[in-house]
């Protein structure tokens, strides 16, 4: 789609928004009843507009055509007024942009995150960072974001507190809350978790997730793998919250089959378990590819897909 499309599109979602906009509104009876140099729209559209000048620049470049530039004060005072529900509601108005392009009957989708920083705040603990050797105080967040590959949309975002970072939550959260039927999940080391792929297999979903290699700290290292440099084993767990001798035994005797989830590890499909009661499992198939992409380095990735 052209840039001019989109913009135009864009421009479209936005007119739709304001249709509806006292749902976004912090006091719907009395904001934005009066007309005022910055309407809804504007307000809305200079938000999603703005680079990296300041809000002087910002607004001088949004109304030279328009002509009666508004103030900076002005400009502040109507965008407290909405809720940031509205921009969520235009985000996700915002995928139908998109034709829905699939391979093999599934939609591709990339999880992914980023930090992003914000003005700088030592009040806000959560995201602030004191900085070191030298370096200035600064503010961070983190987005989690999931991608249509072949559409070439995002489809669902969750923004959270660096200090708070949680990627395989936040790709949980957007697993369940998509209502695509069927797709392949790609995603990097930061989304290995047993409790994102069982999400993945219960939405009917398939994932592909690269994870960390046989040397380090992560799912393939507590199972019993082959000594060379490329594989592709079939691992059939099931895991449980229950620690008992017989469990534990179990879990000796046969890694690739049986796994304890901790009561502080997230397993949203495994309740406590109480001491007389029998082990309760949860059994989560996958495969282990291990490859090489150089003549030093090889990757692993878990994945639900078959083989052909």
């Amino acid at each position: 789609m052209h840039f001019n499309d989109i913009l135009s599109s864009v421009h479209n979602l936005v007119d739709s928004l304001d249709e509806k906009k006292k749902d976004f509104l912090k006091s719907p009876e009395k904001d934005f009843s009066r007309k005022r140099k910055i309407s809804f729209s504007d307000c809305i559209s200079l938000c999603l507009l703005m680079g990296s000048k300041t809000l002087f620049g910002e607004l001088l470049d949004y109304y030279a055509k328009k002509g009666d530039m508004p103030s900076q004060s002005a400009m502040i005072q109507q965008r407290a007024k909405i809720n940031v529900q509205a921009f969520e509601e235009l985000f996700h108005m915002s995928s139908s942009l998109s034709s829905e392009r699939l391979y093999n009957g599934y939609r591709l989708l990339a999880v992914d995150g980023s930090d992003l920083h914000i003005p700088t705040n030592p009040d806000d603990h959560s995201t602030f960072f004191p900085g070191a050797n030298g370096q200035r105080p600064y503010n961070m967040m983190h987005l989690n974001a999931m991608y249509d590959i072949l559409g070439d949309t995002y489809l669902d975002a969750v923004v959270q507190d660096r200090k708070q970072i949680n990627e395989s939550a936040a790709a949980v959260d957007m697993v369940d809350r998509s209502e695509i039927t069927s797709a392949i999940v790609t995603a990097d080391r930061g989304y290995e978790s047993y409790n994102f792929m069982a999400h993945i297999l219960e939405k009917g979903w398939e994932f592909l997730i690269r994870v960390k290699d046989i040397g380090g700290n992560g799912i393939v290292s507590r199972l019993d793998l082959p000594d060379s440099e490329e594989f592709d084993i079939s691992i059939d767990l099931n895991i449980t919250r229950k620690q008992s001798r017989e469990v534990q035994k179990l879990i000796k005797d046969h890694p690739n089959e049986y796994r304890f989830a901790p009561p502080n590890s997230p397993f949203d499909y495994l309740g406590p378990t109480r001491y007389r009661e029998p082990a309760g499992f949860y059994r989560l198939p996958f495969r282990v590819v291990r490859f090489r992409i150089s003549d030093d380095t090889s990757e692993v990735i878990l994945t639900s897909l078959p083989r052909e």
